[in-house]
């Protein structure tokens, strides 16, 4: 992502095929000084999108303890009945994007057909990382494969004909083998290819019409082949301001992770006291972080406090890789990726699955999350990606973040499994869930110096990702102008803290990933409709 201006980020290189629109950037924004302070804002997107928050802000806050159980129950409806609907979605991301990558239309490069990148892979696949799944990486890197571990060895269990367990597929009882092979397939499932095809079938789509077709950089222009010029209309205000709740929910739903983690890192390590007050407290603090990064400008924060952030994984990586069993991670890589091939199929099937409670309560949930996400990571994605040609786009967005996130689970989960079935160390799994990745640094020497690297790289990988999501939220609500008024950003990211406080308020992690749910589900509508936009887009341009 460059500090450039928005004429040079969308002044196309060579050949492309320009939608001819009487548009312009900004014409529906109200500009105004309010002393020293500049706004710049698209006059119903701003509008809605920031009333909702605000009264979103004030009933949770209003009726904390009534909207606690309501939470819970719209999560639990939205993925017991519609889990096929998400699973289905994410399937058809893969598909299309496995499609684009050997058809012809993988020749189209963005930006014109002599741009060439902004950023070298380096600066690219740093940015790329720490954006998408920083967060959760951390959160659980550890948590998850130790759970799909214990609920797949404990084997299935039926009450009035229905299973009450929580292993994927039909676990594996009694086996630690092959508990260990299913539990990492259905980790890297929910971290691999799926979630990443999320995230590059709207960045593809931002990065054409914006680059290419010299639309606006902004999520309604992707709709430009199917809904013509109604897109500058209610049509275009309605997908701009879902995409704008969606991401400052998915984001705040990140925050609420990454304060209860640190939280119980300080807690591990210092003796913090626990509790909703320590998180709140985090979440200022980080929000006041990201405060003085959005300030700082986009090369000056996001992409060296992504560098330094990248740097620090890699170290603590390569530290449990070595000090943890480091034969069995090497040779768990690729078997846990021939695990994953092995299971994918029954894994991304959406119909007549047994194992309710794992493809509800895990798949579903991750597929609305990352939905939630895909506004903010797909622009973020999409204006570091300029320069790149499809297929090069596509291979590198699905498979190296993807490869990356195998061996981070290897590494950690691996560990942490290897731990408790090798050594008979039980803490791991007798540790609340934010508090596993300190409990599984703890059986590994120089505990307190891993453990507080852990929770910096939590912070900052926050701080990115807020960061970065205020900037894309910004743009949004802007009309599609990428350098509109500090003060606009400083507001967006001020209010995801803000939500991130009050859902811990209103119900605590239940609440961040009811919300989650709740606005990934009508983006994953939009994002369907989004996949034949692109083909049609990709069609008409020149290839280099």
């Amino acid at each position: 992502m460059s500090d450039k201006s928005h004429e040079e980020l969308m002044k196309p290189d060579g050949d492309v095929n320009p939608i001819d629109t009487d548009y312009q950037v900004g014409q529906d924004n109200i500009a105004m000084k309010i002393g020293p302070l500049g706004l710049d804002i698209h006059n119903r997107v701003f509008l809605i999108s920031g009333l909702a928050v605000v009264l979103f802000v004030f009933v949770t806050l209003a009726f904390q303890k009534d909207v606690a159980p309501v939470f819970g129950e719209i999560r639990s409806w939205l993925t017991s009945n519609l889990d096929w609907f998400f699973l289905s979605a994410g399937d058809i991301f893969v598909i299309v994007c496995l499609v684009l990558v050997v058809s012809p239309l993988g020749k189209v490069r963005l930006g014109g057909t002599e741009a060439t990148p902004d950023y070298t892979y380096a600066g690219w696949f740093s940015m790329l990382f720490a954006a998408g799944m920083g967060i959760g990486l951390m959160f659980y890197g550890v948590s998850e494969p130790l759970s799909h571990y214990a609920s797949a060895f404990g084997g299935t269990s039926v009450e009035n004909g229905v299973r009450t367990d929580w292993a994927p597929l039909g676990a594996a009882a009694g086996d630690a083998a092959a508990a260990k092979d299913l539990a990492m397939a259905a980790t890297i499932y929910h971290w691999g290819l799926h979630p990443w095809a999320i995230y590059a079938i709207l960045a593809l789509g931002l990065a054409l019409f914006s680059f290419n077709k010299g639309l606006p950089l902004t999520m309604r222009s992707v709709f430009y082949p199917l809904f013509g010029e109604r897109v500058w209309g209610w049509v275009g205000h309605v997908i701009d301001i879902l995409a704008v709740v969606a991401t400052l929910f998915g984001l705040a739903t990140s925050l609420g992770f990454g304060a209860s983690q640190a939280a119980a890192g300080l807690n591990f390590l210092f003796g913090v006291p626990l509790g909703t007050t320590t998180e709140i407290v985090l979440v200022i603090f980080i929000t006041g972080l990201a405060l003085v990064s959005v300030m700082a400008g986009l090369d000056a924060g996001v992409k060296r406090l992504s560098e330094i952030n990248m740097m620090l994984a890699i170290a603590l990586l390569l530290f449990v890789i070595v000090m943890g069993p480091t034969l069995a991670i090497v040779t768990g890589f690729f078997g846990n990726i021939a695990s994953y091939v092995e299971h994918l199929p029954a894994l991304a099937n959406p119909f007549g699955r047994e194992d309710a409670n794992f493809s509800q309560g895990w798949t579903a949930f991750y597929w609305a999350w990352w939905i939630s996400w895909s506004p903010f990571v797909g622009m973020f994605i999409a204006r570091v990606s300029r320069g790149r040609s499809v297929r090069e786009f596509i291979v590198c967005v699905l498979l190296i973040p993807s490869l990356a996130c195998v061996l981070w689970m290897t590494a950690f989960g691996g560990t942490a499994i290897s731990q408790l079935v090798n050594d008979g160390y039980t803490a791991v799994t007798e540790a609340a869930l934010p508090l596993q990745l300190f409990a599984m640094l703890d059986a590994l020497p120089l505990a307190s110096i891993t453990s507080f690297i852990g929770i910096v790289l939590v912070v900052v990988f926050f701080v990115t990702s807020s960061d970065s999501g205020s900037l894309v939220i910004d743009t949004i609500a802007a009309g599609g102008k990428v350098d509109a008024p500090v003060p606009q950003r400083v507001f967006w990211c001020t209010f995801e803290g803000l939500v991130a406080i009050v859902l811990l308020l209103g119900g605590g992690l239940v609440a961040l990933q009811a919300m989650a749910v709740s606005t990934g589900f009508p983006f994953t509508i939009v994002l369907l409709v989004a996949c034949v936009s692109v083909i049609k887009g990709l069609m008409s341009e020149p290839r280099s």
